[in-house]
C-alpha cells in the first residue's frame, strides 16, 4: 500500500535539515507537548543589525509530517529577517513539502506557530516591540493557551488547571489548580516559565501549587 507521504516529506523525515539546539540562541518557543503527541521546539540566532535570521534549528517530538514540516520551516525561514519570516504560513510549508494529508495539517501549523512565537519572544527580548505594551492577566492567558495539560489534553486554561494570574511589579503570578507532587507539576511549571518569562516587563515568574 503506497505511503500518503511526498517524496520530499520522506526524505526529510529520513534526512532532516537543521536539527539541533543552539546554545546561546537568541530566542526560542516550544508549541505542543510530547505528553499529548507532537511537539516542536525552535531556536533562532539573529544578526542584531540586519534582524536577518542566521541560524535556526529545531528539536521535534512527533510523527514524520512533524519532522518533515518542522525542518521545511527552518529551510523557509533560514536568512530571511524576522519579518520576512513573519508572513511563512502553514500553506507555504505545506506547498514546500508537495503536500500534506488532511490529517496531518496540524503539524504544519505547529511548525509555523513555533517560528512565529519564536520571533516574537525575540522582540520581547530585544526591545523590538513597536507598541511596549504593559503585560497584564490577559496577555498571559492568551500565551498559557498554547500550553498543554498532559492529564486531560487540551490546553491549561480550557482544562481549567491555571486557577489565578496576578501581575504585580513585574512578577507574574500562576496559580495551578494541582498538587506540587502531581505528575506532569515539573514540566508544566517549565513550560509555563518558558512561555511568560520573555515577555518585554516580566522580571520573574512564580508558579505556585493547590499545596504550596
Amino acid at each position: 500500500m503506497a505511503l500518503p507521504y511526498s517524496k520530499k516529506l520522506l526524505e526529510l523525515f529520513l534526512n532532516p535539515k537543521n536539527v539541533g539546539e543552539i546554545p546561546d540562541a537568541d530566542a526560542k518557543a516550544t508549541e505542543g507537548s510530547p505528553a499529548c503527541g507532537d511537539m516542536v521546539q525552535l531556536f533562532l540566532k539573529v544578526d542584531p543589525k540586519t534582524k536577518r535570521i542566521e541560524d535556526i534549528k529545531f528539536k521535534s517530538y512527533g510523527c514524520a509530517s512533524n519532522i518533515a514540516t518542522a525542518s521545511i520551516v527552518t529551510e523557509l525561514a533560514k536568512g530571511k529577517t524576522i519579518e520576512e519570516a513573519k508572513n511563512i504560513t502553514w500553506k507555504n510549508a505545506e506547498e514546500e513539502l508537495g503536500g500534506l494529508p488532511p490529517t496531518k495539517i496540524h503539524c504544519a501549523v505547529l511548525a509555523v506557530d513555533a517560528l512565529h512565537t519564536a520571533i516574537e519572544n525575540y522582540e520581547h527580548q530585544h526591545g523590538l516591540l513597536k507598541e511596549k505594551v504593559p503585560t497584564t492577566p490577559e496577555t498571559i492567558t492568551k500565551r498559557l493557551k498554547h500550553v498543554i495539560d498532559p492529564r486531560k489534553g487540551i490546553d491549561v486554561i480550557r482544562a481549567k488547571t491555571v486557577k489565578e494570574i496576578l501581575v504585580r511589579d513585574g512578577v507574574a503570578i500562576i496559580q495551578l489548580d494541582m498538587a506540587r507532587g502531581e505528575e506532569f507539576a515539573g514540566h508544566l511549571e517549565q513550560e509555563i516559565k518558558e512561555r511568560i518569562s520573555p515577555l518585554w516587563d516580566i522580571t520573574s515568574v512564580e508558579v505556585k501549587f493547590t499545596n504550596g
